[in-house]
């Protein structure tokens, strides 16, 4: 991507951004999306990936940015310069993604790109386009445990001004055990992609266990790309993806998104990157109410999630 290309992207935003909004929900087969997603999406569903395209999913904010930056270093030998040639959004275009022009959406900036394609999405698994299973192309899947998944999407929509108003704390948790954010339910969405993971050959991926030992997983990921790569360069790869380096990196830490679309003097776009953040928000009532709920939610399923370390 040319560097005049890297620039009309941040300039589009940056037209576009007195004409964002706090976009209104609409669902789409029982998903809750923002308007512009929900009215495009029989573009995006009709969209067909060639089989070597990767797709990365995530419900929001589970190490999303985190996994673009490894995969896109793994696949250019953990060259950091070579890295930074464009912002994470260009790079990694996100799938459903769609505001108004002139920023460009998902489909427009794939469409420019020649396979492989390293492609994000938030997309629960049955809303995932067919050409991705049909085509038999790779996925990871990054899961978060659902308390610090919580926190870090409440501090996100604060500061996102494309989303709804996430409202006070008390009844932001509340609503998250419902479902009734942008994309969903956090509890359907982990399990429809666990369920599937065999079947579909999905990485399935806990952001505790990226937290824990960084090099294990990204050695795992590198496995399954089939790519073979020496130890210092995956040396390099675990440092250049640290929280303190991604903060630092102006391609990946979301700066060049303008402050009427992300107001980063509320929340970072990276804020903390920790597990058992939750600990600072929850009251011990919050806690068990939620507690009792997760073991309604997920008592037919046995996911490891690890609320801290």
């Amino acid at each position: 991507m040319s560097e005049d290309q890297e620039l009309s992207y941040s300039d589009a935003i940056k037209k576009a951004s007195s004409s964002i909004t706090r976009f209104p929900l609409i669902p789409v087969k029982g998903i809750p999306l923002m308007n512009h997603i929900a009215y495009n999406f029989d573009a995006i569903w009709d969209f067909c990936p060639d089989s070597s395209d990767l797709l990365i999913a995530t419900y929001p904010k589970a190490g999303t940015t985190w996994t673009q930056e490894i995969v896109d270093l793994l696949l250019h030998n953990g060259d950091a310069e070579l890295c930074k040639r464009a912002p994470i959004a260009v790079r990694s275009p996100f799938l459903e993604i769609c505001s108004p022009p002139p920023i460009p959406s998902g489909l427009e900036l794939l469409n420019k790109m020649d396979p492989p394609r390293i492609i994000k999405t938030h997309l629960p698994f049955q809303l995932v386009p067919i050409g991705f299973w049909d085509n038999k192309c790779k996925v990871i899947y990054v899961a978060r445990n659902a308390k610090d998944n919580l926190v870090s999407y409440f501090h996100f929509d604060q500061m996102n001004l494309t989303q709804p108003d996430p409202g006070p704390w008390e009844g932001y948790v509340h609503k998250f055990m419902r479902g009734e954010v942008p994309w969903g339910s956090w509890y359907d969405h982990v399990k429809g992609y666990w369920v599937e993971q065999e079947q579909r050959n999905i990485l399935y991926l806990f952001y505790e266990d990226m937290k824990e030992n960084p090099r294990r997983e990204v050695e795992r990921i590198m496995r399954y790309l089939d790519l073979s790569l020496s130890d210092d360069v995956i040396s390099r790869i675990v440092e250049l993806t640290s929280f303190e380096k991604m903060k630092e990196n102006p391609m990946a830490n979301y700066s060049f998104v303008p402050k009427p679309v992300f107001d980063q003097s509320i929340s970072a776009f990276m804020r903390k990157g920790e597990v058992g953040d939750w600990k600072n928000f929850f009251t011990p009532q919050q806690s068990a109410e939620f507690d009792e709920d997760y073991k309604k939610k997920m008592k037919h399923v046995r996911i490891p999630f690890r609320a801290q370390l």
